[in-house]
């Protein structure tokens, strides 16, 4: 079975139509958390075997692809919305956490590498449950936090077959463990071969390939015209990367993280400051085709500066 075909499979399966909580606050927690489970599974099993370049490489090279490439393209598609919820609460979030992971980062005291320590780890996962506790609370108010949304139900939310979902999980989970070995095993392999670093290898080909499902589920979203779900996807699975599988892996396994990816966690936090902005500027809650085409050129110069300087 080929990685291709795993993260294909799991994208389908949280892009059914009639998902139960597709429309709520938790139900794109869901949607985000089962996109990120190929980041999940490819970061743990590096960390444990001792790649901690792939670890890193592989949640900061996916969290600039979904930033960067996935919105972008999404804004080309069709301009994006910015519900209330998502550009008072979650977009501080998103940037809060990814400047939080930049600071546990850079707090050692060794002049090339630093450790993201167990203790690190247990803090994102803590911060990671309250996030899903906050999704949980915001499901129960519904739409009434959006007020421009408030007249909005959901159909056909009880045809879901509940078996047929359970059974699609555990397939699904049995696939990403094996798609996650073969990343990791083959990422290695071809970093031996080609004398590449594994940095250069996890930003690049690690970090586009467990980004796939983000780019299925967001692109769709955006086609059936439910942009608010492609920028909330995007958000949660930048979220649950950062506090889930960093804060895992480091739990599991101390994480040694070469101060090399600052650079690369700077142009983060920058998208990041200037998705937030995009609300309030230009056209309002809007991310505008506008947007979305210079959003496209920086990850094409963020790729071209990759081969050009990690080669």
């Amino acid at each position: 079975m080929s990685k291709e075909l795993i993260f294909w499979s799991t994208a389908q399966a949280v892009l059914q139509k009639d998902f139960i909580f597709q429309k709520s606050s938790f139900g794109l927690t869901i949607v985000a958390i089962g996109t990120s489970m190929p980041e999940l599974v490819v970061s743990v099993t590096s960390a444990l075997e001792g790649h901690s370049d792939i670890a890193v490489g592989n949640v900061v090279g996916s969290n600039i692809a979904n930033m960067f490439l996935i919105l972008g393209i999404c804004s080309i598609i069709k301009p994006l919305e910015f519900k209330k919820q998502t550009r008072l609460i979650e977009n501080p979030i998103t940037l809060l956490v990814t400047i939080l992971l930049f600071v546990l980062c850079n707090n050692g005291n060794t002049e090339n590498a630093h450790l993201i320590t167990k203790t690190e780890g247990i803090i994102l996962l803590a911060l990671c449950a309250m996030y899903i506790l906050y999704n949980i609370v915001m499901a129960k108010k519904g739409e009434s936090f959006d007020a421009e949304n408030a007249g909005e139900t959901t159909e056909a939310q009880n045809s879901v077959n509940i078996l047929k979902a359970i059974f699609d999980v555990i397939i699904g989970i049995i696939g990403l463990k094996l798609g996650g070995d073969l990343v990791v095993n083959s990422c290695v392999a071809i970093a031996e071969a080609f004398g590449i670093s594994e940095e250069l290898i996890s930003l690049t080909i690690v970090a586009i390939s467990t980004s796939l499902p983000e780019l299925i589920t967001s692109i769709t979203a955006t086609r059936k015209g439910e942009t608010d779900m492609a920028i909330g996807n995007i958000l949660g699975s930048q979220i649950f990367n950062i506090l889930l599988i960093i804060g895992t892996s480091a739990f599991l396994c101390p994480i040694n993280y070469a101060v090399s990816y600052n650079k690369y966690m700077i142009v983060l936090i920058l998208g990041t400051i200037m998705l937030s902005l995009f609300p309030f500027v230009g056209v309002k809650n809007k991310m505008t085709r506008g947007n979305g085409v210079p959003f496209v050129f920086i990850y094409a110069l963020y790729m071209v500066s990759l081969v050009m300087f990690n080669g």
